[in-house]
């Protein structure tokens, strides 16, 4: 691995990653504050209750910025496209993609550590796995400069999280017979079989007609490419599972309450 570590790299990693962890910082205590006025049970949940609220804000929050962002760069930039640049597509990098590599690996340091500390209130050893694999994954991309691409892809995956946390503060709330919560289900169903199981299939249809450039990357971020995704891609397939059986669950009490 050459590494990609210039001068603007010096200090662009560093202060992405360390905004990543203020972002996180800054958005808990937000959602702290709003919810304190705005939603009335909010003072009367527990404190690890409060603070899984507070941690979903931002893991909402970073959800939508990485998306957003993965979707302008793998769609409608030119940055991936064929024909547009005589670089490999393997090697083509940024200073949007490195600022968001960087800014994620805040955000998953941050989530990380708040599971560890309460572990295993705000997510078993799967979370775990998830989040280690994708620094993991993140940062080797970042430091080598090859893989951006598909690194964008998995973070575009992100794009389920909000529907994942909506549920979870509805149930909480104590409206999973709403309307809301139900279309909800349908949304985070779809939305999980495009962006978790659809995209994944491309993702891996891409590698194949790409394996010649794949091949070109350092022997770790090879392996860790061969091996890590098709890990997530297992595991979304497990929690795709979970989320067809709750949804069906819904709809049959749906049914019956007419």
């Amino acid at each position: 691995m050459e590494g990609n570590f210039g001068p603007v790299e010096q200090v662009l990693w560093p202060v992405s990653v360390f905004s990543g962890v203020i972002m996180c910082k800054v958005v808990y205590d937000l959602t702290h504050k709003i919810s304190t006025v705005h939603f009335k049970g909010y003072n009367n949940l527990s404190k690890l209750q409060r603070i899984e609220w507070n941690n979903r804000g931002f893991s909402t929050f970073h959800a939508i910025v990485v998306a957003a962002v993965s979707f302008y760069l793998l769609v409608v930039s030119d940055l991936f496209k064929s024909g547009t640049q005589e670089e490999l597509v393997i090697n083509r990098k940024s200073l949007l993609t490195d600022t968001m590599f960087g800014m994620s690996l805040g955000y998953f340091l941050s989530d990380l550590a708040m599971i560890l500390w309460l572990f295993p209130s705000l997510g078993g050893k799967e979370y775990v796995l998830h989040h280690g694999l994708s620094m993991f994954s993140i940062f080797l991309s970042l430091v080598s400069g090859e893989g951006h691409m598909y690194i964008l892809m998995i973070l575009l995956t992100e794009t389920t999280t909000p529907f994942v946390n909506l549920r979870w503060y509805l149930d909480l709330a104590g409206q999973k017979n709403s309307n809301l919560y139900l279309y909800n289900g349908v949304a985070l169903f779809l939305g999980w079989m495009v962006a978790r199981i659809l995209l994944f299939i491309y993702f891996f249809m891409h590698m194949y007609l790409h394996f010649h450039q794949v091949k070109t990357i350092f022997p770790l971020g090879f392996y860790t490419l061969l091996t890590v995704s098709p890990i997530l891609a297992l595991m979304n397939l497990f929690w795709f599972w979970k989320i067809l059986k709750g949804m069906m669950k819904t709809l049959s009490k749906k049914r019956h309450a007419h």
